[in-house]
């Protein structure tokens, strides 16, 4: 297996950061972010300003009768539970990034384990607050991620095998938390702005479906702007840690010089595009093809949505995670960088390794659970003044706190995908860097595609034996 495909590496080591090779990828797709951007800022700003210190201060109100219940709410009631919001996010990333070294796997087991209790609590309280529809979906959330944990349990002890492994590489580079706490700060930056917009919609109206929309195309925006910025701190961490593996360290003498500032200066502007435009997809393809690998024991449920689950496998081939590493490194657009990935892959039997690994799924309950939190702070301190607006402040308030520990989080998650591209490339680099890991990722892989091997001949005996009796039968 592992001289299959590994004669030779996609670009010579002396070829990485190349200037020669960084063109700028995907323009139209940075167009479209930074009109966007600019767009929704001049949206909040009317929002917020509308609602500030005095109701109706545009004199916007009039355009709205008839749709949109006006009230006389400001957006200074709302906006300091954004505010905290904001601060425990941030905290909770910071303490992240602090306990990385000491104390990250520990802080991974929790949030594996506390995930399903903290969702049922909150169940708890969304029907004691009469908020049945929330409650609900809660509660779900809470069932589904036991039955997740329970059906993925024998793949964690490997995944945390990887995630230390990963924590291990990342805590050598310290620069790399750096790099986290700065785009931290730039994400806040821009919450400051977009909370004042969310503050004067929540202000603006009471129990009008219209609200509930504008926040909903207000977190789709803050959702990506957070994808991007994440996804950059990907590239750039992503990137570092392949040359780090690729040269043998950090101090190696082949090391390119200034290589972290010279990923973070492609990463910001010819590689930005193709940032923006992954960073549209990625994170709904991996959401689904999760989903899939929780009914893949379903045989029933399996069938009856094969259809949408193999074009979701497709997609997958152009929207995964690990186009980061190349676009970071070799300074390709992110579909030719997602599908070299991808046949990288195949061609190497690693795909099954990955599709056995469930660190992303981990990082991300880390990510739910921080959010969660920052959600509860918010939501709680609104029920205190504003009973009926609770699940409007702490669901926005939730999904700012997801952003901003998902910042934390990335640069564990940029390990492991260079990790895996640098094993898939030339599995001496792993070999090198750390020989008994090299040895626990080679056993595992072969007990995966051994597993496979049996899966398909099982299916094909049952085929041939289906054959056989419908030929029987029609005899």
């Amino acid at each position: 297996f592992q001289n299959v495909g590994r004669n030779e590496r996609i670009i010579d080591a002396d070829q990485t950061f190349s200037p020669e090779l960084r063109h700028w990828r995907d323009v139209f797709w940075l167009a479209i972010f930074i009109i966007h951007l600019i767009v929704l800022g001049v949206l909040l700003a009317i929002f917020g300003l509308n609602r500030f210190k005095t109701a109706d201060r545009l004199n916007i109100d009039r355009y709205t009768e008839g749709f949109w219940e006006n009230n006389n709410g400001l957006t200074e009631t709302y906006w300091p539970k954004y505010a905290v919001a904001g601060g425990v996010g941030t905290g909770l990333g910071c303490i992240w990034l602090l306990l990385l070294g000491s104390r990250a796997n520990q802080m991974m087991k929790v949030s594996v384990h506390i995930l399903t209790t903290y969702l049922a609590v909150i169940s708890v309280l969304c029907f004691w607050c009469e908020q049945f529809f929330w409650g609900v979906a809660f509660a779900t959330g809470a069932a589904l991620q036991f039955l997740y944990v329970i059906a993925v349990i024998d793949r964690l002890p490997f995944t945390m095998l990887v995630l230390q492994k990963a924590v291990k590489l990342v805590w050598s580079l310290p620069e790399v938390t750096r790099v986290a706490y700065a785009f931290m700060a730039v994400m806040l930056l821009w919450m400051g702005i977009w909370s004042f917009g969310a503050a004067g919609v929540v202000a603006s109206s009471r129990g009008d479906l219209g609200r509930w929309w504008l926040l909903v195309v207000l977190s789709v925006s803050l959702f990506w702007t957070g994808a991007v910025l994440c996804n950059t701190v990907h590239v750039i961490v992503s990137g570092l840690v392949f040359l780090v593996l690729l040269h043998g360290g950090r101090n190696a003498s082949s090391m390119p010089p200034n290589s972290l500032m010279k990923s973070l200066r492609y990463a910001v502007t010819t590689s930005f595009g193709s940032i923006c435009y992954g960073s549209l997809f990625t994170a709904a393809i991996r959401t689904l093809r999760g989903f899939r690998s929780k009914i893949g024991n379903n045989e029933c449920l399996l069938c009856c949505v094969d259809f949408l689950f193999q074009l979701v496998e497709t997609l997958v081939r152009f929207f995964n995670k690990y186009a980061y590493v190349q676009i970071a490194v070799y300074g390709k657009g992110f579909n030719r960088s997602a599908r070299d990935a991808w046949e990288l892959f195949q061609s190497t039997g690693v795909e099954a390794l990955v599709a056995y690994d469930c660190s992303g799924a981990v990082l991300l309950m880390g990510t739910i659970l921080g959010g969660l939190i920052t959600g509860t702070c918010a939501g709680v301190w609104t029920w205190v003044t504003w009973r009926d607006r609770v699940i409007m402040v702490g669901s926005t308030a939730m999904l700012m706190g997801m952003v901003l520990v998902g910042l934390a989080m990335v640069v564990v998650e940029s390990a492991v995908t260079s990790i895996y591209i640098c094993y898939a490339e030339d599995p001496s680099l792993i070999r090198r860097w750390d020989p008994q890991f090299f040895n626990q990722m080679s056993e595992t892989l072969h007990q995966r595609l051994q597993h496979r091997s049996a899966r398909a001949r099982e299916v094909l005996t049952q085929n041939q034996l289906d054959s056989h009796m419908q030929d029987t039968f029609h005899l």
